[in-house]
């Protein structure tokens, strides 16, 4: 990763207006901890008011960024009415600092604060999100920047953009229609809601292994939602980047949705993909990039020369609703775009094998093999590991020093983007097939099908691992990875 020390294009940027979210954010002092307030506030969707959730970092929005080689050091309040946590996705602190709740600590109180100090062990592209019930799905998400520390090796221009999906229903409303009986038939939305979530699915090859209530099929989406966001903005004002003509431009971009895999696409420039959660890959040259739900993808982009105006759109899969933002180059003309355009189809395994680390890890033999199976999905919408659905309870046992494989086996009909608190994975295998591919944080495992992923037991405590889809999440698809006493 290059660090992000300030050059002309970067200064371009800020000098231009752009909002705070997608471009500088918080640098705050290696001497001074950040402070970090868990904040209520109201955005304007599509001409409507919404009260939602936010971080204010240092007294501004816009996320927060730290250099490698510091410690984190935040003081988090929590400002809100209800309890909270915050948990630090990507980075790997001590367990009691990681913010879940009844596996790290407890939850933070209303006018509580909280001292965090950790070193800053990974670079890269990260976020910050609540980890209490369903407040993610109220945007209660940052993004947080790790820069390396050194000179910066790439002169360009860069923006952050985090990604939601947004709903004007009360997630708790929509969590009780699902686990009453809606189950993945249920389609939930305002008069604006997506015609295709809910209803999104096909055969299934696969059939005889699905546990679910849908045998025989797949289902990608199972809540409509009323907008999709890039940067709080929907496509209707999209957010426009001042950018330089013949520019090199860099996007990190945050999936932060609280249940929506999509895709990353650039219309009419061809970007590379040079890193992938924040870990630095070999580029690989595309037009469109999948992106599971809290997974991250850093793309550069070579601007072409002479004005223009370039769309990034961010479509859900098996949706035709999208949110994007517009990078404006000289005096490009923008066209307004709409918020529905074609159909995506699924995020499947097409890229995943193609993912080359930078980063090395010495071959070591792996201590044990562990098979889960991911299940559930009935009209219940009860979902969970080998049958059952769980919470902080313990779905493998480690040692400390000892090289792990998890094989996760999709039998139900969705997509779970399953993700490791306190480690990186290297994802090595699909199916049956073996490689040695990206390391990550957060892998999507698609309907039917098998990932293995391989990660070394160097951080001791109580882990939480769990599909990172939040109403999965809260209905059972969430337990522990435990060190074992005697390591």
């Amino acid at each position: 990763m290059h660090d992000l020390r300030l050059n002309r294009r970067t200064l371009l940027g800020m000098t231009a207006g752009i909002p705070l979210l997608g471009s500088l954010g918080t640098h705050a002092s290696a001497f001074a901890p950040h402070d970090i307030r868990i904040e209520s506030r109201v955005i304007e969707v599509n001409g409507r008011a919404a009260k939602v959730y936010g971080l204010m970092v240092n007294g501004r929005p816009g996320g927060l960024r730290t250099r490698y080689g510091t410690d984190f050091a935040a003081n988090l309040t929590n400002a809100i009415q209800e309890e909270s946590l915050i948990h630090w996705h990507g980075l790997t602190p001590p367990l009691e600092q990681d913010g879940v709740p009844g596996l790290s600590g407890p939850m933070l109180k209303p006018g509580e604060t909280r001292a965090y100090s950790f070193p800053n062990s990974r670079t890269g592209t990260h976020w910050m999100h609540s980890h209490v019930g369903l407040q993610e799905q109220l945007l209660l998400a940052a993004p947080l920047i790790v820069e390396e520390d050194g000179a910066s090796l790439v002169d360009e221009q860069e923006h952050v953009v985090m990604l939601h999906d947004f709903t004007f229903r009360d997630p708790q409303d929509i969590l009780r229609e699902l686990t009453g009986g809606g189950g993945l038939h249920a389609s939930h939305g305002a008069a604006a809601a997506d015609p295709h979530a809910g209803h999104n699915m096909a055969p299934d090859p696969h059939a005889g292994h699905d546990m679910s209530a849908m045998t025989g099929m797949t289902h990608l989406n199972d809540i409509a939602f009323d907008a999709m966001l890039a940067n709080d903005r929907t496509l209707s004002d999209p957010e426009i980047v001042v950018a330089e003509k013949a520019g090199r431009f860099r996007l990190r971009v945050i999936n932060g949705a609280a249940a929506s895999n999509m895709w990353i696409d650039l219309g009419t420039l061809e970007g590379e993909l040079i890193a992938v959660d924040g870990n630095s890959i070999r580029p690989i040259k595309a037009k469109r990039f999948p992106l599971a739900i809290a997974q991250r993808a850093d793309v550069r982009l070579q601007l072409p020369a002479g004005p223009g105006a370039y769309p990034i759109l961010f479509t859900v899969e098996g949706s035709d609703l999208r949110s994007g933002i517009i990078l404006r180059a000289g005096d490009g003309s923008v066209t307004k775009l709409p918020e529905r355009g074609e159909v995506a189809p699924a995020l499947d395994f097409s890229l995943e094998p193609q993912l080359i680390s930078i980063a090395e890890t010495p071959d070591e033999p792996v201590a044990r093999t562990e098979m889960v199976m991911l299940t559930g999905g009935g009209a219940d919408y009860q979902w969970g590991f080998n049958g059952k659905p769980m919470l902080h309870d313990t779905l493998m046992t480690v040692r400390q020093g000892e090289r792990y494989e998890i094989m996760m086996h999709n039998m139900t009909g969705m997509a779970h983007p399953m993700h490791l608190h306190g480690h990186y994975f290297r994802v090595v295998g699909i199916d049956n097939q073996r490689f040695r591919g990206a390391l990550r944080d957060t892998v999507l495992v698609p309907p039917n099908s098998m990932v293995t992923i391989q990660f070394d037991a160097d951080n001791p405590g109580n882990w939480a691992f769990h599909c990172h889809h939040i109403y999965h999440m809260n209905s059972g698809m969430m337990a522990a990875i435990s060190y074992s006493s005697g390591a």
